[in-house]
């Protein structure tokens, strides 16, 4: 079954909160849900009714098959369209899709990051 709009959404939200070390913002405009681990984005949550979308982070070629494998889910907006994909209602927008690229974007921000400052390193 499809997620619709504002389940998407939800359902992002839930799988963000579920994750270690994760904080949440509005740092650009207060219709961009952001959230972030050890201060990198890794979720974008569109607060428009008009356009119930998210945004997450993405490997390059996994990016490329979810944006050839589903009609609701380009590349990321107003990001790097190589790292980053949106997600949209539409036909296989499920929850475990969801939640799993969720979590494979926070794990792809705290990947990146120097050992140091992952969260736990401590």
């Amino acid at each position: 079954m499809s997620a619709a709009g504002d389940r998407l959404q939800d359902t992002a939200r839930r799988a963000a909160r579920a994750l270690p070390d994760v904080s949440h913002t509005y740092p650009f405009t207060p219709q961009l849900d952001v959230y972030k681990v050890a201060g990198k984005v890794f979720l974008i949550v569109t607060e428009d009714p008009d356009e119930q979308i998210i945004t997450v982070k993405c490997e390059p070629e996994h990016a490329r098959a979810h944006v050839r494998g589903y009609a609701s889910i380009p590349p990321g907006r107003y990001l790097d369209k190589r790292h980053w994909i949106s997600l949209g209602p539409g036909p296989g927008i499920t929850g475990r899709l969801i939640a799993d690229l969720v979590e494979d974007s926070c794990h792809l921000a705290v990947e990146r990051l120097p050992r140091r400052d992952r969260p736990g390193a401590r």
